[in-house]
């Protein structure tokens, strides 16, 4: 699902949102009220015609996007009945019980694959739905006949943001590339996400670690990207899971599940998520526990437009979700809007590593992330409930406030990292 034609597809569109904005004269950065705790769906009140035709402009893309996605493999992904892919005839399960299981096996479910969470003292099981059945229909049959297990579609997830070169973004600044790391790495950090190229200059100073696709390295603009700027803001042993692995079913919510548990493993506290996608009961489930076992979970609120639904992990409880500003630390136009919102910081007119050993201009919410999550690795060493919630409550303490006081719905508790560009 990650691939640089679809991100180009979103960027243009982004960009042509942009000049409409300019040639309406209206204003590219939207305040909205400081209500920390009001529903999403009351924001469209604040904006104008010109606000409502870049939403519009952000949702056609997304739902053209996934029509694609399904169109070209349909063998392998389909339509949630909320119009979100997943990975066709497969649904996810947690904490299903022997009992549960045969049931479920007489009834013509099937065991796809399994693999053991050995922290929740279960397993993770891929069950395909019996051949009479759609895949709602077998969801709905599990959730019903079993209401301690947890179950849902094995969701897709996507990355939350573009690189390309500077050129095709009006006013992007080129400033030089992110600096390598002079220190010695004295602490983890985390990243879910596509390969990255380990080749690049950028890793030349950093000791990283890879997990999935079988060991095989399969690099990827955006994970490169993000990685870079994770191990470019704070000195740390990077541990990168591949979950797409270049295959159209890349970003599957079991694969994520999968790379926590290795993470976990690792005892890497601070992990950073630049992927977004719908809510998974599943997922939610796996990143709760590692919130209270003491991990912090940093992720991209994502960039389909300040009255889009919230996506996930940014929006799951406790989970630090970051938005993005540009060079004036104005908040990006199709950055999301609301309560999941937790800091800001540049995601824009800055430059990370591409492939090739390049470096290309990228713009996202994707790129805001790791600044927080690097920020934050500098506090939280190792895995601590009580230290993680005394690391972002002193970041929030040091953000500079971009809004009304308090934590507001577009920058949350303000602006951080700043100093770093």
């Amino acid at each position: 699902m990650a691939n640089r034609g679809s991100a180009g597809l979103r960027m243009r569109a982004i960009q042509f949102a942009w000049w409409m904005l300019l040639c309406a004269a209206a204003q590219a950065q939207i305040r909205l009220p400081t209500l920390p705790g009001a529903p999403l769906q009351t924001l469209t009140s604040t904006w104008n015609q010109a606000d409502a035709g870049i939403q519009n402009q952000l949702n056609d893309l997304r739902h053209e996007e996934i029509r694609r996605l399904v169109m070209a493999n349909r063998r392998t992904i389909e339509m949630d009945p909320n119009g979100d892919p997943i990975v066709r005839r497969e649904i996810i399960a947690l904490f299903v019980t022997e009992e549960a299981l045969t049931k479920a096996l007489a009834r013509g479910f099937s065991v796809d694959r399994a693999q053991p969470i050995a922290w929740a003292n279960s397993r993770l099981l891929v069950l395909n739905p019996p051949a009479r059945e759609s895949t709602s229909q077998a969801l709905t049959e599990l959730r019903a006949a079993d209401s301690s297990g947890v179950y849902d579609y094995n969701h897709l997830f996507n990355h939350s943001g573009a690189v390309e070169p500077p050129s095709l973004l009006p006013g992007a600044a080129t400033p030089p590339p992110p600096p390598v790391p002079s220190a010695r790495p004295t602490r983890r950090i985390g990243l879910l996400d596509t390969g990255v190229d380990l080749t690049h200059p950028a890793f030349s100073g950093s000791s990283v670690q890879t997990w999935g696709c079988g060991g095989a390295l399969l690099p990827n603009a955006h994970g490169t990207a993000v990685a870079s700027l994770l191990v470019a803001h704070a000195p740390a042993d990077l541990y990168a899971a591949d979950v797409y692995c270049g295959t159209p079913t890349g970003g599957a919510a079991d694969a994520i599940v999968a790379a926590l548990e290795w993470l976990l493993e690792e005892r890497v506290a601070v992990i950073n998520i630049s992927l977004v996608g719908p809510e998974n009961r599943l997922l939610e489930q796996i990143i709760e526990r590692l919130i209270e076992r003491g991990h912090v979970i940093v992720a991209a609120v994502g960039n389909d437009g300040p009255a889009a639904p919230p996506l996930y992990p940014a929006a799951y409880a406790k989970v630090v979700g970051v938005t993005a500003v540009d060079a004036k630390q104005r908040v990006l136009l199709e950055a999301e809007r609301g309560p999941q919102v937790m800091f800001a910081a540049p995601g824009a007119d800055i430059r990370a590593a591409d492939l090739g050993h390049r470096y290309s201009t990228v713009r996202g919410t994707s790129f805001a992330a790791p600044t927080v999550a690097a920020l934050l690795a500098g506090t939280v060493s190792s895995p601590d409930p009580d230290v993680a919630q005394a690391a972002i409550e002193l970041l929030a303490k040091q953000a500079v406030h971009l809004g009304a006081p308090g934590k507001d719905l577009t920058y949350g508790f303000g602006l951080v990292g700043v100093d770093i560009h």
